[in-house]
Parts: structure tokens; C-alpha cells; sequence
């Protein structure tokens, strides 16, 4: 199904009394997919989205929005955040394109969510920006707090924390998808504006960015605001229990 019709970030691990440093690989690309249970050609991409989350280099979420509701299944994991990002990902570009299954990579690009080649296409055609994901992150998890520390470089950038369900299986009993029965990966199930990316070190509570399934979390840094999404400066993904 195509029809045509916010900056979310860091990451963290399993919580313990003591602090806890997490290294990553470096993050390559983020990969935003916008879904939703009502749509007959999302199941695809879901799947390769649960490929794409063993990648340690790729901080994947998956986004389910709100819009194909109207057609006899109500999405019970939309968010109309979701559907709003999506869209004012659209405005910025200016193409207006907006549907699903639809994947935007690194805040820059945006193709097919089932297609795996196109995506690594445009994973190599959004790191030609040396400016994409050159802000390395740093996450620790101490005293039941999430901590993000990055090096700012004047930039104007939201910090976003995102909660995650790592994993979410819905039977669907009505709709295009009625008798199918779909696993969505990293659903996003919360959101916590940290602040500006100024190179300081942001905390929160990790029962502040808890949600429903919630077990692990994203952090991003990505350059302009949630009503005019730009360009991922760093991101990284971890469990939190």
C-alpha cells in the first residue's frame, strides 16, 4: 500500500548498581521505518527490520503511524508522533511523499522499506555527508538513570531519549492483514527531550523514557527541531533491562 498522507536518540544498558560504560561500533546509519498493521505491504519490511536490528552498526526503530486506520484495523502500536515525524520529514524535502511501508535513512533520505538494496544504497549515498553521524555518542547506566555524553560542535541539534519494545507480536484480526500475525522490532513507545546537543553530558531517569515492553532505548542527535527534522549527527541503541 503507498498513500500519500520527531529527532529521537541515545541509548542504553542493562541498569546495575554500579556504572556501567557502553562501547559501540560505530553507528553507520539510523534507520526510521514507518509501518502499520493495516497496511498489506508493511509485513515485508517488518521482517527485514528484524534483520536489520542484529546489525550492531544500524540503530533501527520501527514507527507504526495512524493514518491507514479508516480501512477496519486500528494500529495498536500507532502513535500520531510517528505521523507527524513522518510528515514534516516529507515538508523538509519537499516531495511530499508519505506512505508505507517507508524507510528514512539517517534523516536524509527515504525509500522503500522492504527493499533491502535501496537501503544500503542510500546508507552509502548519506554517508558522502562527512557531517552524518560524526558525533560520537557515549551512554552510561548508573543508579537507574540513563546518561548520554557527546561532544557538541555548535550546531543547533535536539537530543532525544526513545524507548523501545525490542520486540512486539500482534494478531491481526481484521483489515488487509486480517489472519496474519506480525513481530515489530524497537517499536518506539516513549519519548524524552534531553536538550540542546551543547557537548554536555544529559541524564535522565529510566522510568521517565519507560512504556509499555519497553527494554531498551535509542538516543539521537539530530540537527534542527521535531517540526523540521534534519540530518542524524549521532545516535546509539541499547538494552536497559
Amino acid at each position: 500500500m503507498v498513500g500519500r498522507s520527531l529527532a529521537y536518540l541515545a541509548v542504553v544498558a542493562c541498569a546495575s548498581a554500579a556504572t556501567l560504560s557502553i562501547g559501540h561500533a560505530q553507528t553507520r546509519a539510523v534507520i526510521e521505518l514507518f509501518t502499520s498493521q493495516g497496511c498489506s505491504s508493511c509485513p515485508a519490511a517488518d521482517r527485514l527490520m528484524g534483520e536489520l536490528a542484529n546489525d550492531p552498526s544500524i540503530v533501527s526503530m520501527s514507527l507504526p503511524i495512524d493514518y491507514w486506520d479508516y480501512l477496519g484495523w486500528k494500529d495498536t502500536l500507532a502513535d500520531p508522533r510517528n505521523t507527524a515525524r513522518q510528515r514534516a520529514y516529507s515538508k523538509l524535502r519537499a516531495d511530499r511523499e508519505v506512505y508505507t511501508p517507508q524507510v528514512v535513512v539517517n534523516g536524509s533520505y527515504h525509500v522503500l522499506g522492504s527493499d533491502r538494496a535501496a537501503i544500503e544504497r542510500v546508507i552509502a549515498k548519506s554517508r558522502q555527508n562527512t557531517s552524518a553521524l560524526a558525533m560520537p555518542v557515549t551512554l552510561a547506566v548508573a543508579g537507574g538513570r540513563l546518561t548520554a555524553t557527546f561532544a557538541g560542535d555548535g550546531r543547533a541539534a535536539e537530543v532525544w531519549v526513545v524507548g523501545l519494545a525490542k520486540a512486539v507480536t500482534v494478531a491481526i484480526s481484521r483489515g488487509e492483514n486480517k489472519g496474519k500475525t506480525v513481530t515489530y522490532h524497537n517499536v518506539a513507545r516513549s519519548w524524552h527531550k534531553l536538550n540542546s546537543a551543547d557537548g554536555k553530558a544529559w541524564s535522565v531517569p529510566i522510568e521517565e523514557i519507560d512504556g509499555e515492553g519497553v527494554n531498551r532505548a535509542a538516543v539521537i542527535v539530530q540537527g534542527g527541531t521535531s517540526e523540521r527534522p534534519g540530518l542524524i549527527l549521532g545516535a546509539a541503541l541499547a538494552p536497559i533491562r
